[in-house]
Parts: C-alpha cells; sequence; structure tokens
C-alpha cells in the first residue's frame, strides 16, 4: 500500500489483492477519507503499462509505489509517503527496538535471538537495530533471523544487485537483495511482506554475515498463529505470523536439546482485518505457492545492467 497525499485529501493505491483480501482495512481508510484504488489500476499511466505486461495481476507493493509517485508527481501541492524499505523508515522504526531493548533491560533479560518478519524490511529493522548496534561493536552475538514468505523469497534466493525499488521504474536504483523489480508474488496473504526487494542497509548486513534468514510457507504460518492464538489469546497478523512460526520451531529445537535460551520474536499487528485469509485456512483452501528457478532466472535477467 502506498499513498499521495495533500492534506486531509488522501489518495491511496491498496495492492490489489490486499483490497480483495482485506477489506475490512479498506474501509477503515475509506471512513477517515481516503480514495482507495486497488492497484495495479487502469487511473495512472504506469498502471497501464504493468497491467498490459502482466494482464489479470493482482499486484505488488512495487506497483503501488510507481502509481502513488506518478500521482504525487503529476498533481500539484501532492506529496508522496512512503512507509517501508528507505532509511528514513528503519530509523522511525528502530523506536521498536529501543522499547524492546528497554524492556528486557528492566527485566534483566539477555535475549539469544531476535526474530522477526521481512518484506522490506522496516519493520525487521527497527526491532533489530538496537541490538545489531551491540553485534556489530563486538559487545554481543545475538542470533538475528529475518523471516520471509517462501512465495517471495528476497534474501533466500535473490540476488544482491542494483535494481528499481518499483516495478513501473521510476523510483531511484537501489543495492539490495532483489527478485527483480518486475517479480509480481503470488497472490498469497503475506500481505505487506510482498514486495520483490530488502531494504538496503538489513541487503548490507545479511550480506555481511551479521544476521540470516528463513522462508516459510503460508500454510505453516497459519498453522502457528492459529497455535499462538488459542495459547496466548491473541489473533496475529499474517505478516507477524511469520516471526511466530520460526520462533516456535526454534523454542522446540531448544526442548529436544534442552537447551535454556530467550527468544525475541516482533509481534507486529492483529490479525482482526485479515479474517479472510484465516477463513481460507480453515477451510482448506489455502495453498503454498512458491516460485520455480526458471520463474525466478527470467525475473533477474530483466535487472538494470550497473
Amino acid at each position: 500500500m502506498a499513498c499521495s497525499y495533500f492534506g486531509l485529501d488522501c489518495k491511496v493505491f491498496m495492492v490489489k489483492v490486499s483490497y480483495e483480501q482485506k477489506p475490512f482495512r479498506r474501509e477503515v481508510m475509506r471512513t477517515y477519507g481516503a480514495n482507495v484504488t486497488p492497484s495495479p489500476s487502469m487511473s495512472t499511466e504506469i498502471g497501464k503499462k504493468i497491467l498490459e505486461a502482466h494482464p489479470g495481476t493482482t499486484g505488488s507493493l512495487g506497483c503501488a509505489i510507481s502509481e502513488a509517485v506518478e500521482v504525487a508527481t503529476s498533481t500539484p501541492g501532492y506529496r508522496y509517503v512512503l512507509g517501508s524499505v528507505l532509511n528514513q523508515v528503519l530509523l522511525h522504526q528502530s523506536v521498536i527496538g529501543l522499547e524492546t531493548e528497554a524492556a528486557l533491560k528492566k527485566y534483566d533479560i539477555v535475549p539469544d535471538m531476535i526474530i522477526g518478519c521481512a518484506g522490506g524490511g522496516s519493520n525487521l529493522g527497527g526491532l533489530i537495530a538496537p541490538f545489531m548496534r551491540e553485534k556489530i561493536k563486538g559487545n554481543a552475538n545475538y542470533r538475528i533471523i529475518a523471516v520471509e514468505p517462501a512465495s517471495c523469497p528476497s534474501f533466500t534466493r535473490g540476488v544482491y544487485a542494483y535494481d528499481f525499488c518499483d516495478t513501473g521504474m521510476v523510483c531511484p536504483l537501489a543495492k539490495m537483495y532483489t527478485l527483480g523489480s518486475n517479480f509480481i508474488p503470488a497472490p498469497n496473504h503475506a500481505g505487506g511482506l510482498r514486495y520483490h526487494g530488502m531494504s538496503s542497509v538489513l541487503s548490507q548486513l545479511y550480506d555481511d554475515g551479521l544476521m540470516e534468514a528463513v522462508s516459510v510457507p503460508q500454510t505453516e504460518v497459519f498453522e502457528a498463529a492459529e497455535r499462538f492464538a488459542r495459547v496466548e489469546g491473541i489473533l496475529p497478523a499474517p505478516e507477524s505470523s511469520h516471526a511466530i512460526k520460526v520462533a516456535i520451531d526454534e523454542a522446540l529445537k531448544c526442548k529436544e536439546t534442552g537447551e535454556a535460551k530467550n527468544i525475541v520474536f516482533g509481534l507486529t499487528g492483529t490479525g482482526y482485518f485479515d479474517m479472510v485469509a484465516y477463513e481460507k485456512f480453515h477451510d482448506g483452501l489455502m495453498d503454498d505457492y512458491i516460485p520455480t528457478d526458471a520463474e525466478l532466472q527470467a525475473s533477474f535477467a530483466q535487472l538494470p545492467k550497473v
């Protein structure tokens, strides 16, 4: 989801698959005065080009960004607001990590590992910021794990290269782990994790071996989400549930080995606007689409030559 705005007149380009899967989130925005358009759309030139190249596509964050940028740059008085990936967003999100660090210190808890969901990387980057600082300084050796959807595996199956940050190729190039700006993820229920690339900061940290990454299929993610909800009484968002899945896996490993470890994971949101996804999971209608090597290679072939 991306938006261009001026005052209270907000035009939101919502990824089409989320527009259809998360109608209540859409209606909350409309209640506060937003004009919400499923992306890609026929209301922008970039949207038309994307639909011509990918007929019937359910879109991606990269598509929504392209359309929002076009509207913002072609409409007097409008500005563009980006909520993920870029450095200033990670800086804002670092409040999450600082609060987590303060809470752990208050109760004299030293984490062994920090786990977060990863799409564009802003939430994960914010969570791990103070812990990564201490790791880089040599004051700690935390195990830091990024969890991404198997349907959009930027870290685990992407390449480290310069690429466009958006599908319409109107934003500047950034060096990152990417599946290619032309890659359109499957219409799964990972929501905000459906982005072709990863934050440049996190990409550098990953390339330097300072953090790990793992990808997980969505049915296993929802199994973990359901288990968490029944134990904790909190219905987690699908994005958050990626981190929950791996946190449970790591806890079970400790149970097998008899080790005692402090596991911190990011619970990034609740899932009450994601009931369509939970309904499909409970009805057995959810599947696990994982891109083939051939699909990824075709996308890599279109990366800009730098």
